[in-house]
């Protein structure tokens, strides 16, 4: 098999794989990685969950744990009525879990980092510009009253 001619000098090419490595270690990609690795395992518990814990509860209260073997006019809906309880739980579950819980720990967080966004000396410039701005508007442009 014969690797084809992209019309890359070597240069060019070492410049490409800079550019992927320097892709590759964003931070950003690298919490998602992190991020997809979690959600696997957690989905794996929460499924865990749903399947062992809940669904037998449901089938205690309403006599059914499994609703597969439901149909309707000779559709089978059961397996779907499962797997959207699952989903709905497991939305629940990521919503409370994971969701609520960062959000809080954000606000929390952002509010220490808060400080005055105007820096010193642009709100000295500011406070200069109102005061000739105010001595323009009230007649006394050139710096005060020059009465004699």
């Amino acid at each position: 098999m014969e690797i084809p001619d992209l019309g890359l000098n070597r240069n060019e090419g070492f410049q490409m794989l800079k550019g992927f490595k320097d892709f590759i270690m964003r931070g950003n990609l690298v919490e998602l990685a992190v991020a997809f690795v979690i959600g696997i395992a957690f989905a794996a518990v929460v499924t865990s969950l749903v399947d062992n814990i809940i669904m037998p509860l449901i089938g205690k209260i309403g006599g059914q744990p499994d609703f597969s073997g439901i149909e309707v006019a000779d559709i089978p809906v059961g397996q779907f009525i499962n797997d959207f309880v699952a989903f709905l739980i497991i939305s629940a579950a990521v919503y409370f879990l994971v969701v609520v819980p960062y959000n809080k720990f954000n606000e929390k967080f952002r509010k220490g980092d808060e400080i005055d966004a105007t820096p010193p000396d642009i709100a000295l410039l500011t406070e200069i510009r109102d005061i000739l701005s105010a001595d323009t508007a009230g007649g006394t442009a050139g710096g005060g009253n020059h009465s004699a």
